[in-house]
């Protein structure tokens, strides 16, 4: 992972973003770590992105993994014969 300062990766911006195909970059300002630059390789990589960031998907997951925790879930037969 790579660190570099604004001013540098404004002025080479295109070279950075060949850069982040290898592997993340870090973008600082003042010496403090603000953004950071990661490849989107296909429709997947930006889909788990979106969602990794939606606090609104996250906070559903959290409510189904309480729910999953104090009823014990679905067992897969109960699952299934939900599905069919």
């Amino acid at each position: 992972m790579k660190i570099a300062p604004l001013a540098e990766v404004k002025d080479r911006f295109s070279a950075y973003i060949d850069e982040s195909q290898e592997s993340p970059i870090i973008v600082t300002r003042n010496g403090r770590p603000v953004a950071m630059l990661i490849a989107i390789k296909d429709e997947d990589d930006l889909d788990s992105l979106l969602l990794a960031h939606d606090q609104r998907f996250l906070r559903l997951l959290e409510e189904a993994r309480q729910r999953v925790r104090a009823t014990g879930g679905l067992s897969l037969a109960e699952m299934r014969q939900q599905v069919e």
